[in-house]
């Protein structure tokens, strides 16, 4: 008896070391892509635009962020007087925590064997982990609303009080659209929608109405162009986080980008096979080069499908013009909840004929 317990327990040691490697590294990894996910941005800006973008900071500008971060660093803490100093604290921080939390439920990767254990590139394997991404982002309005109203700011007020019926209002139709695709794959593990795509036909093929409404309300979750109301300068000033300087206000546009990668791992989860690589048979390519090399793979396979997403979402944000905010809420509350709800009826339609094996 003694002797089980002891294994136990040191099985239980071993896992919790596997995922706190995991989640030290994943963060990081996430903290890197949103630091250099800014060069990028300005690049991309550059070309569109017909100019050079960074190129001072080391080779090709390379060190810009880097340059960023310092200055961030380096300026002053502000806080108002007026303001409420727990909460104007922890708006920032609850913005930057949230961002972070949804990355635990990403199937990264198949898994390795190291040490003689076979480790799963997951932090959290849940039955629920649609529901648990919902509950976390949710819990992101905490953070802007808690901002704009701790800073004792007209201007951040308003900008908060958009943002929030902003994500409330596109978080219905995001929910919406994925019903839908729940019902073709009876799963919310993310885990488990990823293996039923694996070799196959990835969901983009079933749910293409779906990724199209799911795209549309990640633009709007993550507060990006055309959706960017929140940070609207011409008619707010900077937005919610007017008040902020130094690493709170960094704390606040990290998370901007965290979650732009985040949302972009999630739809390549959901509806582009996560880390399944095209046009190859994972199970004979891992027979042939071994699982540590194919869960390499793997993750590069999704990373470059992340990649593709966040391009997306930086190609859009210096092509489009910002909407009205009467625009926003009308596209989110009269066009995008009746088409996930008209996508939801047609794909009960018809999930439900294949069950019974119905004809025309």
């Amino acid at each position: 008896m003694n002797t089980m317990m002891n294994v136990l327990l040191v099985l239980d040691w071993a896992l919790m070391l596997e995922k706190l490697v995991l989640i030290v590294l994943i963060v990081s990894v996430s903290l890197v892509i949103a630091m250099y996910e800014t060069y990028a941005e300005r690049k991309i800006a550059a070309v569109i635009q017909d100019r050079r973008g960074p190129n001072r900071a080391g080779p090709f500008g390379l060190l810009q962020p880097l340059a960023d971060g310092l200055k961030l660093f380096m300026k002053e803490e502000i806080i108002p007087n007026t303001s409420n100093r727990f909460l104007f604290i922890l708006g920032p921080c609850l913005a930057m925590l949230t961002a972070m939390m949804t990355s635990a439920v990403v199937p990264w990767g198949s898994q390795i064997e190291l040490f003689g254990r076979t480790i799963q590139l997951q932090i959290a394997d849940i039955n629920i982990g649609i529901l648990y991404v919902f509950g976390v982002v949710s819990m992101g309005v905490y953070g802007i609303m808690i901002g704009g109203w701790a800073s004792n700011n007209k201007f951040s007020l308003l900008a908060a009080i958009r943002g929030a019926s902003q994500i409330i209002s596109y978080e219905l139709a995001m929910g919406l659209s994925l019903i839908a695709l729940l019902m073709l794959t009876g799963s919310l593990s993310l885990n488990t929608i990823v293996l039923q795509q694996l070799d196959q036909t990835w969901n983009i093929f079933y749910q293409p109405l779906g990724f199209l409404i799911f795209l549309v309300c990640a633009f709007a979750e993550c507060n990006r162009t055309p959706f960017d109301l929140p940070e609207a300068e011409n008619e707010l000033n900077f937005g919610y986080h007017q008040e902020y300087s130094s690493m709170k206000l960094g704390f606040y546009l990290f998370a901007e980008y965290i979650n732009m990668f985040i949302s972009s791992a999630i739809m390549a989860t959901l509806f582009f096979g996560g880390y399944d690589i095209p046009f190859v048979n994972d199970a004979s390519l891992g027979g042939n080069i071994g699982m540590n090399w194919l869960a390499l793979l793997q993750v590069v396979a999704l990373l470059a499908k992340i990649g593709m997403f966040i391009f997306i979402f930086m190609w859009v944000r210096w092509t489009i013009p910002r909407f009205r905010y009467d625009q926003l809420m009308n596209l989110g509350w009269k066009v995008m909840i009746p088409l996930a709800l008209f996508n939801m009826l047609i794909t009960g339609f018809l999930v439900l004929l294949k069950q019974n094996n119905w004809h025309f």
